[in-house]
């Protein structure tokens, strides 16, 4: 019953590589702020309930179906994790089957950030991975929050992993003189 209610994060991780969680990302809030509307819209229905007379079978069944629908929602956006380790990113989600996508860190070629007009206000972003894989698992992450800090935590990863060069801030260009 556990993994219903919980990802169980933790068993996906390679212990035997020394694979550590950096964070993990739980939705931000918005990514479900219409299934909390839908749960109003609910009350709204069980509320009108005795005001259609005979006709109350209709608002019922109603809001159960929304409440049902609701509630799947919000626990599918629970169920909804992004992993950064130090060997990779991986998104686990899914109630009933749950699926798994991974991306070595050496397979990040790029991320892109995007932060819509809301997502600035309230403080989430979308992730988009670009890999070298033609076909890819894990490309968009929604719903991020703190997604610029999320976005650095990555970078760093991935320069502490070896998988791309650090930058020599005092390297010479090869046209700089030699009479300096």
């Amino acid at each position: 019953m556990r993994r219903f209610l919980n990802p169980q994060v933790e068993l996906r991780l390679i212990d035997d590589e020394g694979e550590e969680i950096i964070d993990e990302v739980h939705k931000h809030p918005m990514a479900v702020a219409g299934a909390f509307l839908g749960l109003l819209g609910c009350m709204l229905l069980f509320v009108s309930m005795p005001f259609v007379d005979r006709a109350w079978p209709i608002p019922l069944i109603a809001g159960v179906v929304l409440f049902v629908r609701c509630v799947w929602a919000i626990h599918g956006a629970h169920m909804d994790r992004f992993v950064i380790t130090n060997l990779r990113v991986f998104r686990v989600h899914g109630i009933v089957s749950q699926q798994t996508a991974t991306m070595p860190m050496q397979r990040i070629l790029d991320i892109t950030v995007n932060k819509p007009v809301l997502g600035q206000i309230f403080g989430y972003g979308h992730f988009v991975f670009e890999s070298a894989a033609q076909d890819q698992g894990l490309r968009d992450i929604r719903f991020v929050a703190r997604p610029d800090e999320r976005d650095l935590t990555i970078q760093r990863v991935i320069q502490w992993s070896g998988a791309r060069q650090p930058v020599n801030r005092h390297r010479r260009t090869p046209d700089a003189s030699d009479d300096d």
